[in-house]
């Protein structure tokens, strides 16, 4: 369920960035304005509505597994993305981004050998903790929009959204917990409409595997600590414990790469 979310959200990042890559400039700072613009496309509509159904089966599959798993698993969109921006011919790809790509699956591999035979748990977290992990990946986004770090505006706006997505995923895992932690609805959806709104706006500054693909890994890479930090989850002794930390390292190391601005080609 977790691959098939991958797959329909970052198809759906692909059409969506193609969408708004062709619009007048879009502000933030007029909402009204922006989502007029957004849902007078049909290709954008379309796109959205594929990217919904993608969040619902990854719920799906948050109810079935631990968190780290489940973003790992989802790491392996960005192949979709490179397929896509590169319409279907890889070499099209320059020679980072490949590599991106490349180290994003094999973390992928890696992870499904070192699930052979284990069983993941997790358990619900401090709601202090919670309140301030959530709180620190706002206030980075925040700072990576406002052009607080010296990158350039299409990773950070990537990187920024990833962030946001990411608050949004653990208070996703969060709801399916029941009870009182329904609560975290409320930060589930500020966090997905910030970040859906932020990523729109990278669209027009980068490319898709730029901007949506440091998006999701960096949307991977903070719940997959999470998963530790938050909700104790076990990495598994030995060979099988070496393998899942390679494959979360191969993640972030993907992200880095993606980051990387060239000139135009």
């Amino acid at each position: 369920m977790a691959f098939v979310s991958a797959v329909a959200v970052n198809w759906a990042y692909a059409r969506e960035h193609d969408a708004v890559a062709a619009m007048p400039p879009i502000s933030l700072r007029k909402p009204r304005r922006f989502v007029s613009q957004l849902v007078s496309s049909r290709r954008w509509l379309l796109a959205f509505g594929t990217e919904t159904a993608g969040w619902l089966v990854y719920i799906g599959s948050l109810k079935l597994a631990p968190l780290s798993l489940v973003q790992a698993v989802g790491a392996s969109g960005i192949a979709v993305l490179a397929y896509a921006g590169a319409h279907g011919n890889p070499s099209r790809l320059l020679r980072h981004e490949r590599a991106a790509v490349a180290l994003g699956f094999g973390g992928l591999a890696l992870l499904a050998l070192s699930l052979v035979d284990t069983h993941q748990s997790d358990h619900r977290p401090g709601s202090v903790s919670v309140a301030v992990w959530l709180a620190c990946l706002v206030a980075g986004a925040l700072v990576l929009v406002g052009g607080g770090i010296a990158i350039a505006r299409a990773p950070a706006l990537g990187l920024a959204a990833g962030l946001l997505f990411a608050g949004g995923d653990i208070s996703s895992k969060l709801v399916v917990y029941g009870g009182i932690w329904v609560i975290a609805a409320i930060p589930l959806v500020v966090c997905y409409a910030l970040g859906t709104s932020v990523l729109q706006k990278s669209f027009q500054y980068g490319a898709a595997l730029t901007t949506a693909g440091l998006a999701t890994l960096s949307a991977n890479a903070a719940p997959i600590a999470a998963g530790f930090v938050l909700f104790g989850e076990k990495l598994p002794h030995g060979t099988k414990g070496t393998l899942q930390l390679a494959a979360f390292a191969s993640i972030v190391v993907s992200a880095v790469l993606l980051g990387r601005v060239a000139g135009p080609r």
